[in-house]
């Protein structure tokens, strides 16, 4: 009998291991043949084809596209199609910037084609120097430079005695997100707002320019939309639902996320003649680019004239969405996406990323042919209009949201790519898959594990004289081969936003850079295949190693059993971001107490000199002692709960019956929405994750316990203790969930 009980018991471990390996050798078969199947040439091709017109929204190429790309997925056995939404999208009509005065000056509102180039060959026009959704108007006004426009500069700006109110002020790209330029220059009182790209941040200062070099050439021009994307993404006048034909909407004047005063892009080569008629205060040392001027900053004595009108339209969009469907969990969903819009040809923004996807879903589709079926419904999407502000994707989740909600495992995002190091920001209960897939693909410089290389990386940024705090914390941990590398938070700027930042859907965004440089043909009409095959992706072998990548992570989270998150990566990071939170609140106690001393002691004037004009700066006030215990106890049970799960699932995970595995994957299906509760963010509602969001003043950028440390920032206080305990409430919903998981690894 004894013999009979270790017969058996041996048995059912040789079964156990024998299933694993059989799944481990499953999953390196196909994804032995899926690599084998992406060819650089290919991806070449296609850039070519799909940058060969300019692909700005409402294009006729943007629609050729749309429609070549659905064919494509047809013919590779995908089941495929168009769906189609009503967005209100602007598109100039006239626009213009003068110099007034006794030298008038007038911008050149297009960029110029250079020989040889597809600017040169395209038979389709740009759009000129345009911003979406920037108000319409036209405006005379004294200029005032501004350096990058952001919330600290008007603070100096105050410091100086200078003013807007009444004035055009004129704001170089950098230092946070484009719209929040105009946005707050209508704050402090400007009637108008120009924005141009300085050869300092990206121009010839950095390297040579394009022809000869990677870099914005002198009449270079950056497009973009200027949306206020800290309220939502997607159509201004859907906001929550999608954008249907026949979709309620709100009035024009009532969409609070069209900006109020007229705004345009100008070159460097343009900006310089208007700097250099401004008079006032010399720019302070960290205002001044790389222009051959003395930077002032006004205002006047120049007066610029600043005219834009508009076709305020509705347009539609196509998404391509292409679907396999699952053979032993259809219902839950692995969704990969990236946008075929640009603003003119958009080579390396965004067609690095979508040729990366279409690479994957032909290797796909050629694995479904010769037999293979993935074990989840995988979901390929080529978004339309993710320029003018994610209005694709929004439209899509809002429509499938009650789906999404119920059946999302991940979401995976590509968007521009290039030569170099991977580049991974998402949900970090992900992290680990992230490592695990950076561990067996190859980088084709060093023939390395792109995770070695990326480890690397980060361990000789750390060693740098300048280096943050935050990255020497990140070289410990990759340094140690027994962590998971970290991966960044994600805020906004690119697809993934509604899924994560709405939905509470996790999401991981992917790309490769830092070697090849697309920084200065970004948004213009310089983005072009030339520009992309010289310096942004020679040979295309970082867009095949970005299909590579992407289709290895897709293909992991359709075929494996068990649930992929890890939860201690998570509370890892959650444990950094409470930390950060309280030395913040203890950096602004500080700061207000010493300022409050500075003023009481006439500091400030006594600094000053008198011989320049100079104001105070407005007091910061008393910063109390916040409430943070429910949300320490609640990051501390997190840890608690994440190794026991973790640990739970490395022992018995491989050996569960079927009823305990549907149990375990309807637990973990759905566990990062309890981290976005329908409260949202104070102010924001559309934006409910208690963990992730852009800033409200940052753009992409993102800031984690966002409830928290943006009531810090803005010393709400009671919104900083009220959004501690909500945020703890939250962790603890998603710690709730752990424990069940555990629960049903550990029954007998």
């Amino acid at each position: 009998m004894r013999l009979l009980v270790l017969l058996t018991a041996f048995g059912l471990l040789w079964t156990t291991a024998t299933g694993a390996a059989t799944n481990a050798l499953r999953e390196t078969e196909v994804e032995h043949k899926f690599d084998t199947m992406i060819h650089p040439s290919e991806l070449r091709d296609w850039m070519k084809l799909l940058a060969s017109e300019p692909n700005h929204v409402g294009s006729p190429h943007d629609r050729v596209n749309a429609n070549q790309i659905l064919s494509w997925f047809k013919q590779w056995g995908w089941d495929a199609r168009i769906e189609r939404y009503w967005v209100l999208y602007p598109t100039p009509l006239s626009e213009s910037f003068e110099l007034a005065g006794t030298k008038p000056f007038k911008a050149t509102l297009q960029e110029p084609p250079i020989p040889g180039d597809t600017s040169a060959t395209a038979t389709e026009p740009a759009l000129p120097a345009y911003v979406a959704y920037q108000g319409d108007g036209d405006v005379t006004a004294p200029l005032v430079y501004v350096n990058y426009g952001m919330k600290d500069d008007y603070k100096t700006l105050q410091r100086l005695g200078v003013s807007v109110k009444g004035a055009i002020v004129i704001a170089r790209y950098g230092g946070g997100w484009r719209g929040l330029k105009p946005k707050l220059a209508y704050q402090h009182g400007a009637v108008g707002c120009v924005i141009y790209s300085d050869p300092n941040n990206d121009g010839y200062a950095v390297d040579r320019t394009y022809p000869a070099g990677p870099m914005r050439p002198p009449r270079g021009l950056q497009r973009g939309s200027v949306s206020d994307i800290s309220l939502y993404p997607g159509d201004p006048l859907t906001p929550g639902i999608p954008a249907t034909r026949n979709a309620r909407r709100l009035k024009f004047s009532a969409a609070p996320t069209i900006l109020k005063i007229p705004t345009l892009p100008i070159s460097y080569a343009d900006a310089q003649v208007f700097l250099a008629a401004l008079g006032g205060p010399v720019a302070p040392q960290s205002w001044r680019g790389s222009l051959p001027i003395t930077y002032h900053v006004g205002p006047g004595p120049a007066l610029g004239h600043l005219k834009v009108k508009s076709d305020w339209s509705l347009r539609e969009i196509d998404d391509v969405i292409g679907v396999i469907r699952g053979s032993t969990w259809p219902e839950q969903w692995v969704v990969r996406g990236n946008h075929h819009d640009a603003w003119v040809f958009g080579a390396s923004d965004p067609l690095s990323g979508q040729v990366a996807l279409l690479a994957e879903a032909k290797a796909i589709g050629t694995l479904l042919k010769g037999g293979w079926r993935p074990k989840r419904t995988i979901i390929y999407a080529s978004w339309d209009a993710e320029e003018p502000m994610l209005l694709g994707s929004t439209e899509w989740t809002e429509a499938h949201a009650a789906d999404l909600r119920k059946k999302a495992v991940l979401y995976l995002n590509s968007d521009s790519n290039g030569r170099g190091f991977l580049q991974v920001a998402g949900s970090h209960d992900f992290q680990h898959l992230v490592n695990q897939v950076a561990a067996k693909v190859i980088d084709p410089e060093t023939g390395v594990p792109i995770a070695q290389r990326l480890r690397a990386h980060i361990r000789v940024a750390a060693f740098e004289p300048d280096a943050s705090e935050h990255i020497k914390e990140g070289a410990k941990v990759a340094a140690d081969p027994e962590r998971d590398f970290p991966i960044e938070p994600l805020g906004s700027g690119s697809d993934f936003s509604s899924f994560i930042d709405h939905l509470g859907v996790p999401a991981i965004d992917v790309s490769f850079g830092e070697e090849g440089d697309s920084r200065g043909v970004y948004h213009s009409r310089y983005d072009t295949f030339e520009h992309h095959s010289r310096f942004v992706d020679p040979g295309f072998v970082y867009d095949a190693l970005l299909a590579k990548t992407a289709g290895h992570l897709v293909l992991q989270v359709a075929d494996q059993d068990l649930p992929v998150q890890r939860a201690s990566d998570f509370a890892d990071a959650v444990e950094d971001y409470l930390e950060q939170v309280e030395k913040l609140a203890d950096e602004e106690r500080d700061r207000a107490e010493t300022q409050s001393g500075l003023l009481q002691d006439r500091a400030f004037q006594l600094a000053a000199d008198p011989t320049k004009s100079s104001g105070l700066p407005s007091p910061l006030g008393r910063v109390p002692h916040l409430e943070f215990a429910a949300l320490e106890n609640a990051v501390d049970r997190l840890h608690r709960s994440a190794t026991a799960y973790d640990q739970a699932l490395a022992k018995k995970g491989s050996d569960l019956p079927a009823p305990k595995l549907e149990r375990l994957q309807s637990l973990m299906l759905t566990i990062d929405q309890t981290l976005a509760p329908e409260i949202g963010l104070p102010g924001r509602p559309w934006y409910k994750n208690l963990i992730y969001a852009p800033g409200a003043f940052t753009g992409y950028d993102a800031k984690t316990l966002p409830g928290v440390r943006e009531a810090i920032e803005d010393h709400r206080w009671n919104d900083a203790n009220r959004y501690a305990r909500i945020t703890a409430e939250a962790i603890d919903r998603y710690s709730d969930r752990l424990d069940q998981a555990t629960a049903v690894l550990n029954a007998k």
